[in-house]
């Protein structure tokens, strides 16, 4: 069968056309027909299309809206120009969508029906930079495929409601918990789990043994502590802005720091939130760019101190959450890199496990330099 992926942000729209069947999955050989992105969707928005062996296809076109942007997708991947090896749309099979926040409701993926878009717009509220999106991707493909076409919501949060209570309850009034279910959900579920499996894969383990801590190092970064195949504990929070420095968030912070910067500059709350969302993390202390690429650059070529400094912030509270979780743990089998800068960067990497080998973490320094994603 052929699966459309769909993942919507605020202003963007990824996707991959995958085909699969039980026995390509049984091999862990799906194959790729397809993928792109439209960037800048609500204007004049960028189109990075790709079939599987060819050169990727770009070109700028207004798009007005997630409906339209997903009408491009499926005209460019119905198109005989395109070289995707399907014969239409009537060979889209099924779509998938990611979507960041199932709140308590959805504790695993779904397939979407009336009841369960009506309890997705429950949840606009613990998400509201990124449900109403994932929301308008799944009815703008219900309504240009057809309401024929199952599809399915897989929930970055789903993972880790294997956390106990200890683990996912702030230390405010209870109450708060019961009334609005304020709590930490974590996030990136879909990574960690998904490295956790291919570390048994990988290992010969069990699920019931897997004892590992998995780290999804990009823009947005985040830390759990895996038992038993299962999320114990994570870095993010109630938001994804709790935990590991990032791109552009700012990670842990003293809450009262909020209406201390507030009072200060002479902002609101909500204004000091999207400082600590929008221009924090790397970007925010080495004031020149959230890309690590360019940070590490920077360091190499011009030793740009803030640079330097920004990269040596990251690496040690990635450290810092490292050993907070063998101590939740009781210890690990291993520590497994995600994301563009954990599969790409062995600066990184061996920044963050430096100084951990006193629990007998040793990196090889020429595999690490070998492996790049």
């Amino acid at each position: 069968m052929n699966v459309l992926v769909l993942n919507n942000g605020s202003s963007s729209l990824k996707f991959q056309l995958i085909r699969t069947d039980p026995d390509l999955a049984a091999r862990d050989a799906d194959e790729r027909l397809a993928r792109g992105v439209v960037d800048r969707i609500g204007g004049q928005a960028l189109l990075t299309f790709q079939a599987a062996g060819r050169p990727a296809r770009r070109e700028t076109t207004p798009v007005r809206d997630h409906r339209t942007a997903v009408e491009e997708v499926l005209r460019w991947i119905a198109s005989e120009t395109s070289g995707v090896p399907i014969g239409g749309l009537r060979e889209i099979d099924a779509v998938g969508h990611r979507v960041v926040h199932g709140g308590e409701y959805f504790r695993r993926s779904v397939l979407v029906d009336d009841e369960v878009l009506r309890n997705l717009e429950d949840t606009l509220d613990l998400a509201p930079l990124h449900n109403p999106h994932n929301l308008r991707g799944i009815y703008a493909a219900r309504e240009v495929l057809g309401p024929g076409v199952p599809q399915a919501a897989v929930f970055d949060t789903a993972f880790h409601h294997t956390l106990p209570e200890h683990a996912y309850l702030y230390a405010i009034p209870y109450p708060l918990y019961r009334r609005h279910r304020v709590r930490r959900y974590g996030f990136h579920g879909t990574s960690h789990r998904y490295v956790a499996y291919r570390y048994r894969v990988l290992t010969g383990m069990p699920r019931e043994k897997v004892r590992i801590v998995t780290l999804h190092l990009g823009n947005g970064a985040s830390a759990c502590a895996i038992a038993g195949g299962n999320s114990v504990d994570t870095s993010m929070g109630f938001t994804p802005l709790e935990g590991l420095v990032m791109g552009t968030r700012s990670g842990d912070i003293d809450p009262a720091l909020v209406d201390y910067i507030a009072a200060k500059e002479g902002l609101t709350a909500a204004d000091v939130e999207l400082i600590l969302n929008k221009q924090s993390g790397l970007l925010g202390i080495s004031g020149l760019t959230h890309d690590m690429r360019d940070l590490l650059a920077e360091a190499r070529e011009h030793d740009d101190r803030r640079a330097r400094l920004a990269i040596d912030i990251f690496c040690y509270r990635a450290r810092k959450y490292i050993g907070a979780y063998l101590a939740a743990l009781g210890g690990a089998d291993a520590v497994v890199f995600t994301g563009g800068i954990g599969e790409n960067s062995p600066e990184i990497r061996e920044g963050i496990v430096d100084g951990l080998q006193w629990f007998g973490l040793e990196l090889d320094p020429e595999s690490n330099r070998q492996m790049v994603g």
